[in-house]
């Protein structure tokens, strides 16, 4: 498969990253901040199991980790895997929150568009909900 393009989507967040890293690696709170997620997740052995209008998903994360990293894998039900990658940084007192948005084979550009908007909305959520 060749590289896809990508965007890098971010907020600034007046919080320690510790923190925000805590509240948005926490399953039980992505429904608070992550749309896509918004029908919560269940636990299913290493994985989550959330719906939503794709169909069933399966949520994988990546390992508690000291690095700010909260990346998962999501299979969508026709068996389709996307990686999202997403960062937590230090800046200053506050954070930055980054998730790599890869543009997957055979999507149009206001498919691409439409997928970035959604992504700058949830991390909009998440900085709102952290910086109360």
């Amino acid at each position: 498969m060749a590289t896809m393009p990508a965007r890098i989507i971010h907020r600034s967040i007046e919080r320690n990253w510790r923190d925000v890293w805590a509240f948005a690696g926490a399953p039980e709170n992505m429904p608070l901040w992550a749309s896509g997620l918004a029908s919560g997740l269940e636990k299913s052995g290493d994985d989550w199991i959330a719906k939503g209008v794709l169909g069933t998903v399966r949520v994988s994360f990546a390992p508690d980790n000291e690095f700010g990293v909260l990346d998962h894998t999501v299979t969508i039900a026709n068996g389709l895997r996307v990686y999202n990658a997403l960062r937590i940084i230090t800046n200053g007192d506050g954070c930055e929150v980054m998730f790599t948005l890869l543009r997957l084979p055979d999507m149009t550009d206001a498919q691409f568009e439409a997928d970035a908007a959604h992504v700058a909305r949830d991390l909009e959520a998440l900085k709102k909900l952290m910086e109360i």
